[in-house]
C-alpha cells in the first residue's frame, strides 16, 4: 500500500496514529479514574461526581470509537453485524452515487445554467485575436497537413471526392447557370462596362497603325484601279476611322446614348430566349458532357492535385510558411471580428449551451453508470486507507467530543439522581 501513496498522504497516516494514541491515551485515563473514584468513594463521598463523569466519559468514548471504526472495518475483527459499513456496501454505494449525481448535478436546466455563465464565444474570441496563439494554432493544423494529404491518398479520398464531383457536374444543369449569370451581369449593369471596355479595344484597334494598314489593303483590293490611282483607298479608310473614332467616342461619353441602349435590349432579349431555348439548353448540356469525358480533364485535375499537395508540404515545413502565415492572420482577424460582434458572440454561447446541454442530458445516464461502475471496481483496503489519511484524524476528534461530553451527561445525571433522591 505504501508506493500508492503520496509523501504528504504518509504524513498524514502518522499524524492520524499520533491522533489515535492520544484518543486512546484519554480513554484509558477515564477509566483509571473512574476505578480510582470507585476504590476511594467511600472516604471521600464527592468522588462519586467524579466517577460518574468518568463513567459516562468512558462510555462515550468506547462508543464514538466503535462507530469511527465500523464505517470502515469490524471492531476487533468481531462479525458484528451492520458493521464494515463501506466496504460492505459498495455496490449501493457506487449505484446510488450514479444515481445522485445524475438527478442533482447532470439535470438540464442545472447544466444549462451552468454552462451559461461561461463566455465561450469570448475565449475563444480571446484566444485567437493573441497573435502567438493564433499562431501556435496555425502551426499545430500545419503539422497535420502532410499527413492529411497522405490519408486522402492512401485511403482514396481523393477518387472518390473526383467521382462525387463529376457525378454532381452531370447532374446540374449548365443553362439555367448560365441564364441566371447573364441575367444577373445585365441587371447589375455590368454590361455597360463591358461596353465600355469593347469600345476602348476598338478604339485602340482604330488607331493602329498596322492594323489601318491591313484594313487599306484590303480596301485596294476591293475598289476598281481608277479610283487606286488616284489613292482613293486612303481617303476613304480615312473617313472610316474617323467616323467610326467619333461615333466611339459618342458612345463612350454618353450614358444614355442610344447605342446603350440597343446594347442593352439585345443582352435581355437574348438572355430571354436561352432562358426558353431548349436547342441551347442541349447544345450546353452536350458540351459539358463532352468536356467531362475527355482524359485531358482527370489528367489537369491530377497535375493540380499533385501541385497543390507538393506545394503545400514544402511550404508547411518552412520556418517562414505562406501557409502559417496566412491562417495566423485568419485566425486573428476571426478573434477580432469576434470580440466586436456581440451578437454573434451570444448567438454562438447559445449554441454552445444547446450543444452541450444536450450532449450531458443524453449521456448522463452513461456517466451515472460509469461512476457506478468506476466505485464498484475501488480496491476499498485501499480508499479506506485514503479515506482515513485524509480525514482520519477529524474522526478521531469524534472520539474525544465523545467522552467530553460523555462525561459531562454523566455528571448532569448523576446531579440530577441525586437531587431527586435516587442515588
Amino acid at each position: 500500500m505504501a508506493q500508492h501513496l503520496s509523501e504528504a498522504e504518509r504524513e498524514k497516516l502518522k499524524d492520524l496514529a499520533r491522533m489515535k494514541r492520544r484518543a486512546t491515551l484519554a480513554l484509558v485515563f477515564c477509566l483509571v479514574v473512574l476505578m480510582a473514584a470507585k476504590v476511594f468513594e467511600e472516604d471521600y463521598p464527592f468522588l462519586a461526581y467524579v466517577a460518574a463523569m468518568a463513567e459516562a466519559a468512558a462510555i462515550g468514548g468506547i462508543a464514538d470509537w466503535y462507530a469511527v471504526v465500523a464505517l470502515f472495518r469490524r471492531p476487533m475483527g468481531l462479525p458484528i453485524p451492520h458493521t464494515a459499513i463501506i466496504p460492505n456496501n459498495q455496490h449501493r454505494i457506487g449505484d446510488n452515487l450514479g444515481r445522485f449525481i445524475e438527478r442533482n448535478f447532470l439535470e438540464r436546466e442545472t447544466v444549462n445554467s451552468k454552462l451559461r455563465e461561461i463566455d465561450f464565444a469570448g475565449e475563444m474570441a480571446g484566444w485567437l485575436s493573441t497573435p502567438d496563439k493564433a499562431n501556435e494554432l496555425s502551426r499545430f493544423i500545419a503539422k497535420l497537413v502532410p499527413q492529411l494529404l497522405e490519408a486522402v491518398d492512401q485511403t482514396g479520398m481523393r477518387s472518390f471526392a473526383a467521382q462525387r464531383i463529376t457525378k454532381q457536374l452531370q447532374k446540374t444543369e449548365v443553362a439555367p447557370i448560365a441564364a441566371r449569370v447573364l441575367d444577373s451581369f445585365v441587371n447589375d449593369g455590368r454590361h455597360q462596362k463591358l461596353l465600355n471596355d469593347l469600345i476602348s479595344a476598338l478604339h485602340k484597334f482604330l488607331n493602329d497603325e498596322r492594323a489601318l494598314e491591313t484594313i487599306r489593303q484590303k480596301v485596294h483590293e476591293e475598289l476598281p484601279s481608277l479610283f487606286n490611282f488616284f489613292r482613293a483607298d486612303a481617303l476613304i479608310l480615312q473617313r472610316l476611322v474617323k467616323a467610326g473614332s467619333a461615333l466611339l467616342d459618342d458612345v463612350k461619353k454618353d450614358p444614355k446614348h442610344e447605342l446603350r441602349d440597343e446594347f442593352e435590349k439585345f443582352l435581355k432579349d437574348y438572355v430571354k430566349r436561352i432562358k426558353k431555348s431548349k436547342r441551347f439548353a442541349n447544345r450546353t448540356e452536350q458540351i459539358k458532357t463532352d468536356l467531362l469525358a475527355r482524359p485531358e480533364i482527370a489528367d489537369i485535375a491530377d497535375r493540380l492535385w499533385n501541385s497543390l499537395k507538393s506545394y503545400l508540404q514544402e511550404d508547411v515545413a518552412k520556418q517562414d510558411s505562406a501557409t502559417v502565415e496566412r491562417l495566423t492572420a485568419a485566425f486573428v482577424e476571426i478573434g477580432e471580428t469576434l470580440s466586436q460582434e456581440t451578437a454573434l458572440r451570444e448567438e454562438i454561447n447559445s449554441e454552445m449551451v444547446r450543444i452541450l446541454g444536450s450532449l450531458i442530458e443524453h449521456q448522463k445516464s452513461g456517466v451515472a453508470l460509469f461512476i457506478s461502475d468506476q466505485v464498484k471496481k475501488w480496491d476499498f483496503d485501499q480508499l479506506t486507507v485514503l479515506i482515513e489519511a485524509n480525514i482520519g484524524r477529524d474522526l478521531q476528534f469524534i472520539r474525544f467530543n465523545g467522552m467530553v461530553i460523555g462525561g459531562l451527561a454523566g455528571l448532569v445525571l448523576h446531579i440530577i439522581l441525586v437531587t431527586l433522591g435516587y442515588a
